[in-house]
């Protein structure tokens, strides 16, 4: 028996009735042999993890632009957050920790540089508009490679679900892509209020009172509450959930940061100029398609607004304004 097998056995016998199988899979887009080691779900985690567009995360914004300090979180800390929390969900409720974890560290691979207002910019730009989640889906399918026979990393069915479902109006087919959707918003609104705290924007008794009454006066006893929350409201039942208290309260902490942090005037002052070097950059390539690098230049003509949004979304901060200064601002001649 390989060891493949006997994990499969295993997840029949432990797993939840309503946990997804790796053995009931509804599979890839490209067929291909069964490893001997790993289960589909776990093959998948390593494509996400061993791939470019998972290393970039390093260099993106998660809310605070190019900050002074080395603790404020990026996309790829906001991603091992995520996933932390999310199988520590997953195991509690005996749901499939490999499917949890491939979809957490998935999630945000589509996240332009530069945060919300990089995502913002290219939403203005292209015709039907951005989404990240959108976006990690064609990154995972189209954008990265795993073998020379079919784009993309080939990911099953119920990842690639649980990436494209992670925010949006449908939800997620699979209860540990439920688990990974609320988790998300676990992980951000505690850290951003951390990071907004060692920005000196908020201090911990500007919180809403109600707030701080019923998950906690500090980000640990916040985390605690939701998490064993979620669990115990989600408890053998078919659906993820928060208890009607804590889900209001926690809907209510993320309305106040939308209000203080993501929308507040200094925040937009940043997205102006954003806005104007994701505009110049995505007009340059649209004009200029032939200076794009080499595995984009082979979309079609029709798709080349696409190809490249590609190529911007991908972009760490730092390479963004890098290609920026490169292409419009004059150096001085050499002697």
């Amino acid at each position: 028996m390989s060891i493949r097998i006997r994990e499969e056995e295993w997840e029949r016998q432990y797993l939840s009735p309503y946990a997804a199988l790796s053995a009931e899979s509804k599979g890839r887009t490209y067929p291909e042999p069964a490893c001997e080691v790993r289960t589909v779900f776990q093959r998948d985690r390593d494509r996400l993890l061993h791939s470019k567009a998972f290393r970039r995360l390093m260099g993106k914004t998660q809310v605070f632009i190019s900050p002074v300090g080395d603790h404020y979180r990026t996309r790829l800390t906001h991603t091992l957050e995520v996933a932390q929390i999310s199988r520590t969900v997953a195991r509690a409720l005996r749901l499939n920790e490999a499917l949890t974890e491939a979809i957490a560290l998935g999630h945000d691979l589509g996240h332009t540089p530069f945060g919300h207002a990089g995502e913002a910019a290219l939403d203005a730009l292209l015709k039907g508009g951005f989404r990240h989640n959108e976006q990690s889906l064609r990154v995972v399918d189209l954008v990265e490679t795993y073998s020379d026979d079919h784009p993309g990393l080939n990911l099953t069915y119920e990842v690639r679900n649980g990436i494209l479902c992670h925010t949006g109006d449908e939800q997620p087919a699979t209860l540990e892509g439920a688990v990974v959707r609320i988790c998300d918003r676990v992980a951000y609104i505690n850290h951003d209020i951390d990071d907004a705290i060692r920005a000196g924007l908020l201090t911990e008794e500007d919180l809403p009172e109600e707030c701080r009454t019923v998950l906690g006066r500090s980000r640990k006893e916040r985390i605690d509450t939701m998490v064993k929350d979620l669990i115990n409201s989600s408890w053998e039942k078919s659906e993820i959930r928060m208890s009607p208290q804590v889900g209001r309260a926690t809907d209510i902490l993320r309305e106040f940061l939308f209000e203080r942090i993501y929308l507040a005037p200094r925040a937009a002052e940043q997205k102006e100029k954003i806005q104007r070097l994701i505009t110049a950059l995505f007009e340059y390539y649209m004009d200029n398609p032939e200076k794009l690098p080499e595995q984009f230049r082979k979309g079609s003509e029709d798709d080349l607004q696409l190809v490249v949004a590609d190529y911007i979304a991908g972009m760490t901060d730092r390479y963004a304004l890098a290609e920026f200064e490169k292409l419009f601002l004059p150096k001085a001649w050499s002697l």
